[in-house]
């Protein structure tokens, strides 16, 4: 049995791409959700306390939907739905792996969801539940990769995890266009800013280096990567203030 009392998490917030839920296609591939909920079921039963916020890209992009004609405040607001979508099948798949769940949603939907608050979500993980944040902050503009550096902030996690899809950490380049890209396995805050290395967007870096939130960038691929990342385990790029 995992000992979480030998990671260096107690608490940690998982930002999972929307894209990987659909497996590449659009809407949610239940084999790949359900790999995803084993991989956290296994680090919950091992005592980590966990939150996730999902994005909501296998259906719709707001930015993107911008560029072909609609409105963007609009097109955010299907893309905070499409994020609660795949929080309910999170949701499902945990629970079927014998983890308690709570979905808390930026926008009220008593019916599918408790509201957002952070006080709460601290109460469940403490009671070994996984809490999922859905809706994105609420509001249009925000970007999920935003939203989970804020919640992680707010439910004092102590590290956030970014999964991320075809790539297993931070480059000095693109790996995918640039055969001499090299992989940090640590950085720092600064030396991403000063490299000009896009890992977030810039209003999450900038929440976790003035909040000196450590972040671990990861690839999801392979097996039992999430688990990795989530025990504190050696795993992609380590992202520090020193």
């Amino acid at each position: 049995m995992i000992d979480a009392r030998n990671t260096p998490f107690k608490r940690v917030l998982l930002k999972l791409s929307g894209e990987a839920f659909g497996g590449g296609a659009v809407g949610v591939d239940p084999s790949v959700v359900a790999g995803i909920a084993r991989q956290i079921a296994e680090a919950v039963r091992g005592g980590v306390q966990v939150a996730v916020v999902v994005g909501g890209g296998n259906f719709f992009r707001g930015a993107e939907l911008q560029q072909r004609g609609m409105d963007r405040t609009r097109a955010d607001y299907m893309g905070m739905l499409g994020t609660v979508m795949n929080c309910l099948a999170l949701q499902d798949y945990l629970e079927k792996e014998g983890v308690e769940t709570r979905v808390q949603s930026a926008i009220a939907m008593q019916q599918v969801a408790e509201p957002y608050i952070p006080r709460r979500a601290i109460r469940h993980m403490e009671k070994n539940r996984v809490v999922i944040f859905g809706a994105g902050a609420g509001m249009p503009f925000f970007s999920t990769d935003t939203v989970s550096a804020q919640r992680a902030l707010e439910t004092k996690c102590d590290a956030l995890l970014i999964a991320k899809n075809g790539v297993d950490g931070v480059y000095s380049a693109d790996p995918k266009t640039d055969p001499s890209a090299t992989k940090y396995d640590t950085l720092t805050f600064e030396e991403g800013l000063a490299n000009g290395l896009r890992i977030v967007d810039a209003a999450a870096f900038s929440l976790c280096k003035e909040n000196k939130l450590p972040m671990v960038v990861f690839g999801m691929e392979g097996d039992g990567n999430i688990t990795r990342a989530l025990l504190g385990e050696k795993i992609g790029t380590l992202v520090t203030n020193a």
